[in-house]
C-alpha cells in the first residue's frame, strides 16, 4: 500500500510522515506531495518520494495520485479558497480509485459557528458526494496555535480573551500526526468520523502554563466581546484578523472546542500532550 500525504512539507505532514516511518511503513511506501520538491530535499534522502502537488494546480494533484492506494487531505490553510482546493483532491481520489482517503476536519464541525467550520463541513460533504471510502479527522484545536499569545503575555503579564469560561479541548501537534497515521495503517478506520481532542483546560488554565513556560506569572482577563474587539484593534491587529479572533473566542464560549471525547488517546495508545509540555516544546522550537 503506498499513501501520499497532501502538504507533506507543512508541520504536520512531515510529523504524519514521522509517524509513519515509526510505526514501520516503509519510506518506499509513502509519497509527499509538495508544492516546492526543492524544499524536501531531505524528505527525498530519506527514501521517500517526493512529487510536486498545488491544490491550486489540477495536473500537479492528478500526477501525485499515480499509483496511490491511500490518501491523507491535509486542509488547505488558504482560507476561502480551501473547498475547491480540497475539490480537485477528492475528485483526484476518486478517479484514481483510492483505498482511502482521510481528511482532516474540524471538531464539532456539524455544528459549530467558528469561521473555519463551514469550509470543513462542504469538504466532508464533497468527499461523501465522490463516494470515495474516507476517515474523517476532525481535529480540535492545536496547543501549538497559542505561540501568537506568547509575545504579549510575556509584555504585559496578561493574556486577554472573550472567552467567558469557556473550555478548549486542544492537542498538541504531534499527537493528531500520530493519529492520522494509525489512521491510515489498514483498513480499520475507513468508513469512520472521529472527533479527535485531548485535555480541556479554560483560559485561566492556558494563562497559567504560558506563565509557566516564560518563567513568569501571567494572568486571564477575561473581558466583554466589545471591550476584546477594541484591545485587538488598538494593538493595530487588521479588521481581517480581528475578526477571526473575536468569532473564535465567541465559539469557545459557547463550546464549539470543548470535547469529553478520547477518542485521540485511543488511537495513539497514550494520554495526549498534557499543555504545558506541548507549549515548553513549541516555544523550545
Amino acid at each position: 500500500m503506498t499513501t501520499l500525504i497532501t502538504a507533506a512539507n507543512g508541520q504536520l505532514g512531515r510529523l504524519v510522515i514521522d509517524a509513519l516511518l515509526a510505526k514501520g511503513v516503509a519510506a518506499d511506501q509513502i509519497v509527499a506531495g509538495v508544492r516546492t520538491p526543492s524544499k524536501a530535499a531531505d524528505l527525498a534522502d530519506r527514501g521517500i518520494s517526493v512529487v510536486p502537488l498545488d491544490y491550486d494546480d489540477a495536473a500537479t494533484v492528478t500526477a501525485a495520485f499515480a499509483g496511490v492506494d491511500r490518501v491523507l487531505l491535509i486542509s488547505g490553510s488558504e482560507v476561502g479558497k480551501r473547498v475547491p482546493q480540497h475539490q480537485t483532491v477528492i475528485d483526484a481520489a476518486a478517479a484514481a480509485g483510492v483505498a482511502q482517503l482521510a481528511y482532516t476536519s474540524l471538531a464539532n464541525v456539524e455544528s459549530s459557528s467558528l469561521p473555519l467550520a463551514a469550509e470543513h463541513l462542504a469538504t466532508e460533504q464533497a468527499i461523501a458526494a465522490s463516494g470515495v471510502p474516507a476517515t474523517l479527522l476532525r481535529n480540535d484545536w492545536y496547543i501549538e496555535n497559542y505561540l501568537g499569545n506568547f509575545g504579549a503575555a510575556e509584555a504585559t503579564g496578561t493574556l486577554i480573551s472573550a472567552t467567558q469560561g469557556g473550555l478548549v479541548s486542544a492537542a498538541a501537534r504531534r499527537d493528531y500526526a500520530e493519529a492520522a497515521a494509525v489512521a491510515l495503517i489498514g483498513d480499520a478506520h475507513i468508513g469512520k468520523t472521529y472527533e479527535l481532542a485531548g485535555e480541556s483546560f479554560t483560559y485561566d488554565e492556558l494563562a497559567a502554563a504560558i506563565g509557566e513556560v516564560l518563567g513568569k506569572p501571567v494572568a486571564h482577563q477575561e473581558l466583554p466581546a466589545a471591550e476584546y474587539q477594541a484591545a485587538l484593534e488598538g494593538a493595530g491587529l487588521d479588521a481581517g484578523t480581528v475578526g477571526f479572533l473575536t468569532a473564535l473566542d465567541a465559539g469557545i464560549a459557547q463550546g464549539d472546542l470543548e470535547s469529553a471525547d478520547r477518542t485521540l488517546a485511543d488511537l495513539i495508545g497514550r494520554p495526549t500532550t498534557p499543555l504545558v509540555e506541548a507549549l515548553h516544546a513549541a516555544y523550545a522550537g
